[in-house]
């Protein structure tokens, strides 16, 4: 039988000469680690619909920031819970809310540590919407007003970076007016610029106590059916000063992410969702999956499909794993 001069098994014969052709290469270096924020002291409380990961008071927040950046992951991204809820979400902007504190506090700890604030309302409004309502509808721009707002409270905390996650239209020139208009010019936008009306957020929703009263997000988050809309999306985004731009979820987009990373150069964010992370941690505790092995692999799909940076719950656990090869 006749074989072709090339032979590709050749360089997978050995681990040593799989690590030299590795195409992909998976970092500590390029894990975000979420963090949720709540009131109190000395709280930690799990998250049933999430093993492992917690809702923290501000002085444990700040251990585990310290417990991170020690992992060797070089940012976290903080969503607060406040003491009160209202029709507007005043709380994101208050100079003295949960997630300004936690900013000041784990940039006086863990000073080299990249801190992000996702900017939207959802956890802030009692009735879980995204924004401010009018007629039972999201209106966009008295929105954008509130957004403004909170971007510049988190930039005087001293936040490295602005998340703005709501997804209204013009919401990162607004961001990007308000800091810049205030001296903020160093503080860059992370903007979830395609970011899904998806199921996959469902324990994230249970972490952050944001699920709408009533309706859903559908009207002003994304189609999962469409690509090329996100890609108009992103396209606006970066013209109006995005520093990151972002796809979330990442599992079921990893098409939407080789796009975005096909068509533009910035830095390519990619969130890898709380059911994303729950399906993972579900099947391997019952034994289905090699869970380890998976979740590397799983990580190692979207760097393949073009992303630079992965916000992961999973970050600690891919950290340790990684530290072992």
């Amino acid at each position: 039988m006749q074989y072709p001069e090339y032979r590709a098994r050749r360089l997978r014969r050995t681990e040593a000469l799989r690590r030299l052709t590795r195409e992909t290469h998976l970092r500590v270096d390029d894990f975000i680690y979420p963090l949720f924020v709540v009131p109190g002291k000395d709280v930690r409380k799990p998250i049933p619909s999430m093993p492992g990961i917690h809702n923290f008071s501000i002085d444990q927040a700040v251990l585990e920031a310290k417990r991170a950046y020690d992992a060797g992951i070089p940012g976290v991204i903080l969503f607060g819970i406040p003491d009160k809820k209202d029709a507007v979400g005043s709380e994101a902007w208050d100079d003295r809310g949960i997630v300004q504190r936690a900013i000041r506090d784990i940039k006086r700890a863990v000073p080299e540590l990249t801190v992000i604030a996702d900017a939207c309302f959802c956890e802030y409004t009692d009735h879980g919407h995204c924004g401010v309502l009018v007629e039972g509808a999201v209106d966009n721009d008295d929105t954008l007003e509130n957004l403004a707002r909170a971007a510049l409270s988190y930039a005087k905390a001293g936040v490295d970076v602005v998340a703005p996650s709501g997804m209204m239209d013009g919401f990162v020139g607004v961001t990007r007016e308000s800091l810049d208009e205030e001296g903020y010019t160093d503080v860059a936008i992370m903007a979830y610029s395609a970011k899904y009306a998806s199921g996959y957020y469902g324990p994230f929703r249970d972490a952050a106590q944001s699920s709408p009263s009533f309706g859903d997000r559908r009207a002003y988050q994304m189609d999962p059916a469409n690509v090329r809309e996100a890609m108009r999306e992103v396209s606006l985004d970066v013209d109006e000063g995005a520093d990151i731009i972002m796809v979330k979820p990442a599992l079921a987009y990893l098409d939407v992410i080789a796009h975005v990373r096909d068509e533009h150069d910035l830095p390519v964010a990619a969130y890898n969702v709380s059911g994303e992370y729950a399906m993972l941690k579900a099947a391997g505790e019952r034994g289905w999956i090699d869970y380890d092995r998976v979740l590397i692999e799983t990580l190692t799909g979207m760097k393949r499909a073009g992303a630079d940076i992965i916000i992961s719950y999973h970050a600690l656990e891919a950290a340790a794993l990684l530290a072992k090869k």
